[in-house]
């Protein structure tokens, strides 16, 4: 039997504020409602279930589940957020919430970034964030670099991951033209593909022979003591600094074998 003692009214009271029933929670994060029906009744999520329950109603999940402020400062940090075993087990909508919250900058360092690249929503949100002054800079892989080539080798791709990468540049490209955004190419060794919302970072490490797409996930959120966040920000910045403007390419590039005009 359910303890009335542990029911999580905290929760109840956020989702009837957001106008969100069980069913439209459990069609969200692609869980059954009786599984929502359960965090209702005092069961703790899962780390991704609650972030991605917190950004639904708009609340931090610090909120929605005090008892986890004492609890995740024993167990996993400070900085440590939320994780996911692979990037697609992230919901789409948190994607849209990390980068709707940028108040001041958003950064996104990855070979590729299709997945992002494809979603309207996102490119849209990137735009309005730009508009409302926040700073955007993307770094993409030099197709041409012989590390794009390698990483198409490890994930037993080959050829496909610098198709994928012009693709990307194709997709992304009209972003430059925003004011407040700035698009670089790098031909770096991607050790971890990095999104960031200003002090927060999502962290997608890389793991020889797995495809970006199936490797863990790791949210971190600065804090005080940001060693570890700390450490991918400055790779960030380092990446930043040696790549070479996306308008200072080649005005063309073969896409899956055809030639793409870029404007």
């Amino acid at each position: 039997m359910t303890d009335p003692a542990k029911t999580n009214e905290i929760l109840r009271r956020a989702m009837a504020e957001a106008r969100l029933r069980d069913v439209d929670i459990a069609a969200n994060l692609g869980v059954d409602p009786k599984t929502v029906q359960r965090w209702l009744a005092g069961r703790t999520p899962q780390p991704r279930h609650r972030w991605g329950v917190a950004s639904l109603v708009g609340r931090h999940e610090y909120d929605l589940w005090p008892e986890l402020v004492g609890a995740g400062a024993a167990n996993i940090g400070h900085e440590l957020h939320a994780t996911y075993p692979h990037r697609s087990a992230v919901p789409r909508e948190v994607w849209r919430a990390l980068f709707e919250t940028a108040t001041t900058e958003i950064g996104i360092l990855v070979y590729s970034g299709l997945f992002l690249a494809e979603d309207a929503g996102v490119m849209r949100i990137l735009r309005e964030r730009a508009a409302a002054g926040v700073t955007v800079r993307i770094l993409l892989g030099d197709p041409d670099s012989r590390h794009v080539a390698a990483r198409g080798l490890d994930e037993g791709i080959t050829d496909a991951m610098p198709a994928k990468v012009r693709n990307a540049i194709v997709l992304y490209r009209p972003l430059a033209a925003i004011p407040g955004i700035e698009i670089r190419l790098h031909g770096t060794v991607l050790y971890t593909s990095m999104y960031r919302a200003d002090d927060d970072i999502v962290v997608n490490p890389h793991i020889y022979g797995i495809a970006a797409a199936y490797a863990p996930i790791l949210h971190l959120r600065r804090s005080a003591d940001d060693d570890l966040t700390g450490a991918y920000l400055t790779a960030f910045e380092r990446v930043w600094g040696s790549a070479t403007p996306l308008d200072a390419t080649a005005s063309s590039a073969p896409v899956n074998g055809r030639q793409v005009q870029h404007a």
